[in-house]
């Protein structure tokens, strides 16, 4: 549904967004996102305790912002969801959680927390499914728990953003007045700003963005269908992508955060970077293509919040060298990030 109108006025064409809900106008400005760029990365969590010295390599690199995440586990089919269970590894629960938050703000970084889910066998998160109603009712009481216990983590730690979720497709799009009324308890205790990390294809039909503060995107956009592409290849395959979300950040009037991107070290990275276990010939050198396109066309945006990059180890002994790593740590993507955080 469209409200037409030609005006010179202040408010402009009002439209109605379908997809959000929001109304904005269609010659609105974009956002401007006031403040210094997010420029972190997504640690991995680690198996073991850890100290302050952890995040040294992160000070190496300027960045600011590390994004803690932690773990709830389900399954396919199963209205039960499970999280701080004793065969998890530490960062992966929230006393783990709790204490990298105050290490990291000791070592002079921000934190975001961010719980993942891992659904069994390592289906994607964003077709988990249930069947019945009694049993979305005993998965949202149970996934409720687990947003909740991260909320009053992220307040207790002084957390400096909260994204509540990341992936939930489908548990969204099917449910959102129990996202609606889970984001209202969540900010009855964590008093900071909120996103969500929304995937690369899904972020424009999320129904959430008006009750939070950043339109969280994972941003693995493919680029080129080139399996070696040439740096005019990659910046080319982000015109498109960048009209989309520049469109949306109008509609929404909100800042975009890019919560998660990166690339593996392989032949084709920027093909379709969300795949993670495809194989692939080791190229360290598309990695770095990659992540130079990604600042070269997007950090500049006046809308752009900043982003954290996928993925970073904070014990050596954890740090896995193989073609099919996302984490630049070691690689020539580690200067792009280090040359591009000190801007």
């Amino acid at each position: 549904m469209k409200l037409n109108a030609k005006s010179g006025g202040l408010l402009g064409c009002l439209v109605l967004a379908a997809t959000t809900g929001l109304f904005y106008a269609a010659d609105a400005p974009s956002p401007v996102f006031e403040g210094p760029k997010i420029k972190g990365v997504c640690s991995v969590a680690p198996h073991k305790v850890i100290d302050e010295t952890a995040f040294e390599t992160l000070r190496k690199i300027n960045a600011e912002w590390v994004a803690v995440v932690p773990y709830g586990f389900c399954k396919e089919n199963d209205p039960h969801f499970y999280f701080d269970s004793n065969w998890q590894w530490w960062g992966e629960t929230s006393v783990g959680a709790a204490k990298t938050i105050e290490l990291a703000h000791k070592a002079g970084l921000k934190t975001m927390l961010k719980p993942h889910v891992w659904v069994q066998k390592g289906t994607y998160t964003g077709d988990f499914d249930l069947k019945t109603e009694p049993d979305w009712q005993i998965f949202e009481k149970d996934f409720a728990r687990y947003v909740l216990r991260y909320a009053h983590i992220a307040d207790s730690t002084q957390a400096d953003l909260y994204c509540i979720a990341t992936e939930m497709d489908n548990f969204v799009l099917k449910r959102p007045a129990f996202w609606h009324d889970l984001i209202l308890k969540v900010r009855k205790i964590y008093h900071g700003k909120l996103t969500y990390a929304d995937n690369w294809d899904k972020y424009t039909q999320n129904p959430l963005w008006q009750d939070l503060d950043f339109i969280g995107i994972d941003a693995y956009f493919p680029l080129t269908e080139n399996t070696n592409p040439t740096p005019r290849d990659l910046d080319k395959g982000w015109k498109v992508h960048l009209l989309k979300i520049e469109k949306f950040a109008k509609s929404t009037q909100k800042p975009v955060l890019f919560t998660e991107f990166g690339y593996r070290n392989i032949e084709g990275a920027a093909v379709r970077p969300w795949e993670s276990y495809k194989g692939a010939a080791q190229n360290d050198r598309q990695q770095a293509q990659a992540y130079e396109s990604l600042f070269r066309n997007v950090w500049h945006k006046p809308w752009f919040a900043g982003g954290l990059a996928w993925k970073w180890f904070l014990r050596p002994d954890m740090l896995q060298r193989s073609p099919d790593d996302y984490t630049p740590q070691g690689k020539p993507a580690e200067a792009v990030l280090q040359k591009w955080f000190a801007k």
